[in-house]
């Protein structure tokens, strides 16, 4: 990938960097003091590229993108689905949980989208996109550790990053338990949310390992990254973060040579290893969370409240209840993302948002398809592999209700559309995809 060899000055991706420090280092439970509704500085911070984005779309001299891209398309189609739903919502009356549920969604999903677009138009080219993906790596590294302090010294690093002005909006800790283990939450919202994240990460640990191995140059700190993200996951106990690295370690499987495959492989071996001997039990219970699936109470609570939601999508099948009104407390957990969609935002949301996903893996998918770069088409396809754990995640728990895993998602999708705007933009002139392909 072409880097610059001169000094770099604050651009787009240096905000969003920001953000991402935001998101990912304050603790999920903190909102900023004052305000009515339960507004994290990740929000304001992402509301704040909105407004920035907006100012540089009206002058022609800062560098920030312009015209159609897919994942800008499906950013924007996302928000208008957002703002129908709201208005159908609103028209009548709801109820004022309901309602302050309403507001408060509506503001923090245009949040994460902004995001989003920011990075697709404001990510200059592949030097500062790589530099973005690294300190991403590398902050969901950090939550990966305070998470494994959490679940081996039930030390909570959370407790001590108080920032002036924020306020706690729920008192619990961020250490559940599940069998014998501590279930670590890191600065997320939730356990389940910490191993989705920390999943995440793994396939762009990975990419960058490799990357500094196949270049000459130290790798060590890179394979340690991935190795406390792997771990984050694993000790998180959660189905979800399991599920998310076997099908985003099989999309890198696909991808990749068989040398690395094989390499791959004995990793993944003598890693599970070595967590059994450290972690006497903990195999055997990520094992019987699957093999006792069908008599979990967790997941029977998660079905039983499938009537009252097939009841609400009846009612409210185009556009749906309102994004934000279908309060857990108050109607049950759904724990199902797309199943959530449908019954808040109705088909059409549920459509738009499924787009939303494919129009980032397409793009990462184009960007393999016609870059004649390898580590171009490596990093396509660690945001393939990354945005496929996001599309599974959303199918086993209410994944965009969790605010760290909304904004990854989101930097996930305009970093496709950035990487394909900077790798046409080094080929003007490119075949159609199923030319680049044959």
């Amino acid at each position: 990938m072409s880097g610059q060899t001169d000094v770099q000055r604050a651009d787009g991706a240096t905000l969003v960097c920001v953000f991402l420090l935001m998101l990912l280092m304050i603790p999920a439970r903190l909102v900023i003091s004052g305000i009515p509704m339960s507004i994290t500085p990740a929000t304001l911070a992402g509301l704040a590229l909105g407004v920035i984005w907006f100012c540089c779309q009206l002058v022609t001299t800062l560098g920030v993108a312009k015209g159609r891209n897919l994942a800008r398309t499906a950013l924007f189609l996302y928000a208008i689905s957002q703002l129908a739903t709201y208005g159908y919502a609103t028209r009548n009356y709801l109820p004022m949980d309901e309602l302050e549920g309403a507001d408060r969604t509506i503001v923090v999903v245009f949040g994460t989208i902004c995001v989003g677009i920011a990075v697709c138009d404001g990510v200059k080219n592949l030097a500062r996109l790589d530099m973005l993906l690294k300190s991403m790596t590398v902050l969901i590294g950090v939550v990966a550790f305070i998470g494994f302090l959490q679940f081996a010294l039930a030390f909570d690093l959370t407790k001590y990053l108080a920032v002036p002005g924020l306020r706690p909006v729920t008192d619990d800790g961020f250490v559940l338990e599940r069998a014998t283990f501590r279930r670590p939450a890191g600065t997320t919202g939730h356990p389940i949310e910490f191993g989705v994240v920390c999943a995440i990460g793994v396939p762009f640990a990975a990419h960058y390992a490799y990357r500094a191995k196949e270049a000459g140059q130290k790798a060590g700190k890179w394979w340690l990254c991935l190795a406390i993200i792997a771990a984050g996951a694993v000790v998180s106990l959660s189905r979800s973060a399991i599920l998310g690295m076997c099908l985003g370690g099989l999309v890198l499987l696909i991808g990749w040579t068989g040398k690395r495959r094989v390499q791959a492989l004995i990793a993944a071996a003598g890693f599970l290893v070595v967590l059994r001997l450290v972690v006497p039990g903990l195999i055997g219970t990520l094992y019987s969370l699957f093999d006792n699936i069908s008599e979990d109470p967790s997941i029977e609570g998660r079905t039983d409240d499938y009537e009252s939601a097939g009841e609400q999508i009846a009612k409210h099948y185009l556009l749906g209840r309102g994004n934000g009104t279908y309060l857990s407390e108050k109607y049950g957990p759904l724990d199902n993302q797309y199943l959530g969609t449908l019954v808040q935002n109705g088909y059409i949301g549920l459509i738009v948002l499924v787009f939303l996903f494919l129009a980032g893996m397409y793009s990462a998918a184009r960007v393999r398809a016609i870059s004649p770069d390898p580590v171009v088409r490596d990093l396509a396809l660690s945001l393939i592999a990354a945005q496929s754990i996001v599309a599974l995640g959303a199918a086993t728990f209410d994944l965009l209700w969790f605010s760290t895993a909304t904004g990854l998602t989101f930097v996930l999708v305009g970093a496709s559309g950035a990487l394909l705007r900077a790798v046409k933009a080094q080929n003007p002139v490119l075949p159609p995809m199923w030319e680049a392909v044959r």
